[in-house]
């Protein structure tokens, strides 16, 4: 990298990540996930990020071919184990290389191209993992009157969001509806939640009416709208980043009826359903990073009790059923 470079740094919950590159907007894709996470004070970050522009993009690094085909919304790339390094790679367009055990990773940017999501992920990924931190797909909400919180997983489109937003509006404190991260500490199973806007459904606004006043008209191609945290902090009561116990973790279904109810689930089902959301395998098995976080999967399941959340017409009947639960 030739010239004046800039670092921003962003602290994860302890895990400082710094990205370093001659240009601020080659990592406007950082800021939108993490921006909120900013820090200004010049602290030594432990996983450092370097984005270098270039015509020249290493695209065949040596090593085991993990995976090649689409990946949703950024097209085709490949992944390579390397064992100690891994490679992603978007052809003609940007690389990554992360180097596990270093606390470091360099992305390698074609003139013109923007940071991928996928690659943004990843990158994130291994900077929590350096940090014996994970990633999950679940929404996360604190238990009215209490610290701890509960853990809620079910696939996209299933209705986390909307129950969150329930859960919500009967005293409990969002988190996030989407992005929670586990670590394990002197509390025991800990999780705080990625601060990021919550995407909010025509479906859910019709169920919700108190969202209202934090809607516009636009709404996108999936007939939603990006709502911000802030907005929504008038009317519920959305919680700082900080992490928290975690006191159950609930599987989210659909009712067959229009009733709502929590019912006991097996530990082996409940890690099947959180790791196949949450594990990715590849042509070379499961990746170190893979196999750490379906250790936490486990863990978690083997700490707190499961549950399946079946929702039926009223979502916030949850509420009442989990905080039941939860004292007992």
């Amino acid at each position: 990298m030739n010239g004046r470079t800039t670092t921003f740094r962003y602290d994860l919950e302890g895990q400082v990540i710094g990205v370093t590159a001659a240009r601020a907007d080659l990592w406007p894709s950082f800021d939108l996930m993490l921006g909120a996470l900013r820090v200004n004070e010049p602290v030594r970050p432990g996983f450092r990020v370097d984005i270098v522009e270039t015509l020249q993009l290493q695209e065949n690094p040596e090593g085991k071919l993990a995976f090649d085909g689409e990946v949703p919304m950024d097209g085709h790339c490949r992944m390579i184990d390397a064992g100690s390094v891994f490679h992603l790679v978007f052809p003609g367009q940007q690389t990554v290389s992360i180097h596990d055990g270093e606390g470091r990773a360099e992305i390698r940017l074609h003139p013109d191209s923007k940071i991928k999501w996928t690659l943004l992920m990843m990158v994130l990924d291994a900077a929590l993992d350096a940090d014996s931190q994970h990633m999950l797909h679940t929404a996360g909400l604190t238990l009215p009157g209490k610290d701890g919180l509960v853990l809620v997983h079910a696939p996209s489109g299933t209705g986390k969001s909307t129950t969150s937003l329930a859960l919500a509006s009967r005293g409990f404190g969002l988190c996030s509806d989407d992005v929670m991260i586990l670590k394990t500490g002197v509390q025991g199973i800990t999780a705080w939640g990625m601060p990021r806007k919550v995407k909010v459904h025509r479906n859910t606004a019709m169920m919700l009416p108190f969202v209202g006043p934090c809607l516009g008209e636009k709404w996108d191609a999936e007939g939603e709208q990006a709502v911000s945290l802030d907005c929504l902090g008038e009317i519920i009561r959305v919680e700082d980043v900080r992490a928290r116990p975690v006191a159950a973790l609930l599987n989210l279904a659909r009712s067959a009826d229009t009733e709502t109810r929590l019912l006991a689930m097996a530990r082996a089902d409940a890690m099947v359903a959180l790791a196949a959301d949450n594990v990715r395998t590849g042509m070379t098995g499961l990746l170190p990073l893979q196999k750490r976080r379906m250790a936490m999967i486990a863990a978690l399941v083997k700490a707190v009790p499961t549950f399946t959340l079946e929702v039926g017409s009223s979502p916030a009947d949850a509420a009442a059923l989990i905080r039941a639960a939860i004292d007992l």
